[in-house]
């Protein structure tokens, strides 16, 4: 073979190891890109090639491992022997010519070209090579699975190991980073994010997180004049008003306004003969360690709305609502009857004003701003946890890059307070 030949020999050899190592590259990129969500359903919907890429995904290890020794077997040995026919061509110097050539081509066309291209088009690759990709998995699998078993046996001496089922993150703390990723990108608004984020967190909040307490309770005397509680009920914006007898704590039931009104209309319109407290519902208690989530299945099964919140001894410390965990999905609710108020002021300096007792994640959503809310609910508790005391009036703190200044206390309680962003606003998704 002529010096001609055998360069031209080498060429359509780096040729087929480019287009080879192209198609390893590219496909573990789009393979890792592409949305398992979408393939499960278009194999649902009888794509075979969406069952195969699912199968290929389902053991992610060997086909990351053969796609890696797939393309490092092509690319080595298309270098050797582009080398070895450019030293018989050029001599010792075609060593420097291999290299450099080699190099440009690899890089440009079998890593960034394809690689792009899979990145962009992923889930439309990931379908178009899954049979090829298959065929790739099943041959160089097991070798995979040996060079991985090697790997372990080497690390054990050192104390290391790897997990290969194992995920850093939990399921739901990567759907949290993809959503901030996609919002921080735009594909996501702040108003989804939120109840993308709402959604996932109904298994980690309490009710004792999203309760009205006990200090912000509507409750109605059961020991005053039907008169009394009827103008009481009509003037309250709640259809559901627990009942106290003998001190706010002895809650004896909760009177729902329709059972009233209908009682009120069946004595021809004379409260003073109701016997209110023979109307009240039995009252549903519930320990304020609930998550939102068996919270929101237990009122879906006993078909209420309503429940009083209790502490591990037995103390009421406030109440819940259907309403209060669906805020926490969709934001505030708010209809004809309700009181507007916020509690939040926002200022033309940035700063705002918050009443103490405005929950920490209803500030965050509303500024979007990522202040803890693991120790404390409320504004106020934030402040009295990060002072380690209950501060005075004109008092004024700085944590977590902002400043907190105590406006006005009533008694042991922070009632209102200014809050200061020190730096620019630390956003959510960052």
């Amino acid at each position: 073979m002529d010096d001609h030949t055998e360069f031209w020999f080498a060429a359509g050899i780096v040729g087929i190891a480019l287009v080879l190592s192209a198609f390893f590259a590219g496909a573990e990129t789009a393979y890792t890109a592409a949305s398992r969500a979408r393939m499960l359903a278009l194999e649902n919907a009888g794509s075979r090639q969406a069952g195969i890429v699912n199968r290929i995904l389902a053991g992610r290890e060997r086909f990351i491992g053969a796609m890696l020794i797939g393309y490092n077997v092509v690319a080595i040995g298309a270098a050797a022997f582009t080398t070895g026919v450019a030293v018989h061509v050029f001599g010792k110097i075609g060593v420097l010519y291999a290299t450099a050539a080699l190099s440009v081509l690899v890089i440009a066309f079998a890593q960034v070209l394809p690689k792009t291209l899979a990145i962009n088009n992923a889930d439309r690759i990931a379908l178009a090579s899954a049979r090829p990709v298959a065929f790739a998995v099943g041959l160089l699998g097991p070798l995979a699975l040996a060079v991985e078993a090697l790997v372990r046996m080497l690390l054990r001496p050192l104390g290391l190991s790897i997990d290969a089922g194992r995920s850093i993150l939990t399921p739901i703390e990567e759907i949290r980073g993809q959503v901030a990723l996609l919002h921080r990108e735009g594909g996501v608004e702040k108003a989804q994010r939120d109840m993308l984020g709402g959604l996932l967190d109904l298994g980690e909040l309490t009710v004792a997180d999203v309760m009205v307490h006990r200090t912000k309770m509507r409750t109605i005397d059961a020991g005053l004049p039907s008169e009394e509680v009827v103008r009481a009920v009509l003037a309250s914006p709640y259809t559901r008003m627990p009942l106290w007898r003998d001190g706010h704590e002895n809650i004896v039931g909760v009177l729902h306004a329709k059972d009233l009104l209908r009682a009120l209309d069946a004595a021809g319109g004379e409260a003073a003969g109701l016997k209110v407290e023979a109307l009240a519902l039995e009252t549903w208690f519930v320990p304020g360690t609930t998550t939102l989530r068996d919270q929101l299945k237990a009122f879906l099964s006993r078909k209420t709305h309503f429940a009083l919140v209790v502490d591990e001894y037995g103390e009421v410390m406030g109440l819940v609502t259907l309403e209060d965990i669906l805020e926490e999905i969709v934001g505030d609710i708010a209809d004809e009857h309700d009181i507007a108020v916020s509690g939040l002021r926002p200022q033309a300096d940035g700063s705002v004003l918050a009443e103490g007792s405005v929950a920490v994640r209803d500030l965050n959503r509303a500024m979007d701003w990522t202040l803890p809310d693991d120790e404390a609910t409320t504004v106020a508790g934030l402040v009295i946890h990060e002072a380690r005391a209950i501060p005075d009036a004109g008092t004024a703190f700085n944590f977590h890059g902002f400043r907190f200044q105590v406006l006005r206390k009533a008694r042991n309680r922070i009632t209102s307070l200014r809050i200061t962003p020190q730096a620019p606003s630390p956003r959510r998704d960052a």
